[in-house]
């Protein structure tokens, strides 16, 4: 069964529908189950990222496989089908994994060679495996996918660092309240984007660095590098009234920091002091309707578009040995494709060569009596050697055709000249 990948990503889809799209953690148990309604998919894997949100799967076919993976997408996410239509891509068969694996890469991201999306994507093809719907074709095709960012990362140089939103933003920020020295701080979450976070600011001699998460105790050894204390989301009003930067990163299904809650923290604010919100996490942290409040700026990751493609710049370079390596996993990827597909064959030649042994071998059994047990081995031995060198040449052939990425014509003419009831998919 062929291989289809349908997805929406940011290059051509806004931050609000990709956030409406985004799979939460709670969602995939869900989700899974009903993939696995689905007829026309038979594996599934969903990849669900900050900048894209992609379904893979092996169909039955490319329109069966399209309308259900869209459908699956439409329904589970509350997104009307018409607000897919432009920003919804598909890629088919060997376009498919190549797709995965310049995304594994991280030649496909916003920030060129941004890390964590390996991890994202080691991550999806986990979970799928423990929910039961990735079998071998699409193990195969994310184990190639994994294989690729590794060797892309090892033998190339384009791996941005962890911390290229962080820093962009900081930028900006800097840029708009007059430098970040001595500026107060308050970070909001507590994963990995925020120790990053934390991190730089301090670099860049950020004053005092507050942290606030919904869950005190796992705020509580980012506070301490941060060389403060730790505080729960019901004090966010009075931090945020008392920063100058605030920086978002948690993995919250919704909105954190409302219109209100920052309208109240800038009530009184000198209109000398503004206030930057920096919000680093889809679904978006920040409501953006507080944007419009006076001295409020708010930096989202559509914001962040152009200065993350303008830091990448000087690594393009490095994009051609990447898709090099793309090119030659996918190459190996797509001859096991085929040599899967030519194995069903290739076994039904081999029994049809060991039954047709084995009748002539029963057949003659009554003229074979008077032989030992030692010489009515060697008559067995003698006839499957004979049956096996007959079968070895077609076999060759047909694997090596398949491995020149052809092979076709030649499968379906031996099933046809053996009378196998095998219809050859390569």
């Amino acid at each position: 069964m062929p291989i289809l990948a349908l997805g929406v990503s940011y290059r051509r889809a806004s931050v609000d529908l990709l956030e409406r799209l985004a799979f939460a953690d709670d969602d995939f148990p869900k989700a899974y189950r009903r993939l696995r309604d689905f007829e026309p998919v038979r594996e599934a894997v969903v990849l669900s990222t900050c900048n894209r949100i992609e379904v893979y799967g092996e169909v039955a076919s490319y329109h069966a496989g399209f309308l259900e993976l869209k459908r699956f997408l439409s329904e589970s996410r509350e997104v009307r089908p018409e607000e897919l239509a432009e920003p919804l891509y598909a890629h088919y068969e060997d376009e498919a994994a190549e797709h995965l694996f310049g995304v594994a890469s991280g030649i496909d991201s916003m920030v060129l060679g941004e890390p964590q999306i390996l991890s994202q994507v080691r991550s999806a093809f986990r979970r799928a495996e423990l929910e039961g719907t990735a079998g071998s074709t699409l193990s195969a095709l994310f184990r190639g996918a994994i294989r690729t960012g590794r060797r892309v990362r090892a033998e190339t140089k384009i791996g941005a660092s962890p911390a290229a939103f962080v820093e962009a933003g900081a930028d900006m920020a800097s840029a708009a309240l007059g430098g970040l020295e001595g500026r107060s701080v308050l970070v909001v979450g507590a994963g990995a984007m925020a120790k990053l976070a934390v991190d730089h600011l301090r670099e860049r001699g950020a004053g005092h660095i507050r942290v606030a998460n919904r869950t005190v105790e796992r705020a509580r050894a980012l506070a301490a590098r941060a060389g403060t204390e730790p505080a729960g989301l019901h004090l966010l009003v009075p931090a945020m009234a008392d920063a100058d930067l605030v920086v978002c990163s948690t993995g919250a299904a919704g909105v954190v920091i409302d219109e209100g809650a920052v309208r109240e923290a800038v009530d009184g604010r000198p209109a000398d002091r503004p206030l930057f919100l920096l919000d680093l996490a889809v679904p978006r942290d920040v409501d953006p309707a507080a944007g419009s409040l006076p001295g409020v700026t708010i930096l989202d990751i559509d914001g962040l578009r152009a200065a993350l493609s303008d830091r990448t710049a000087g690594v393009v370079e490095e994009v051609g040995k990447a898709r090099a390596v793309v090119d030659e996993e996918v190459a190996r990827f797509s001859s096991w494709r085929r040599a899967s597909r030519l194995a069903p064959l290739i076994q039904a030649l081999r029994e049809r060569g060991d039954s047709i042994a084995a009748a002539e071998l029963a057949r003659a059994l009554p003229r074979l009596s008077g032989l030992s047990e030692r010489e009515r081995q060697t008559v067995q031995a003698l006839v499957e050697g004979i049956v096996a060198k007959l079968l070895h040449d077609p076999i060759v052939r047909l694997k090596q055709s398949s491995a020149a990425g052809g092979g076709a014509e030649l499968a379906r003419a031996v099933a046809d000249l053996f009378g196998l009831d095998v219809l050859p998919g390569i």
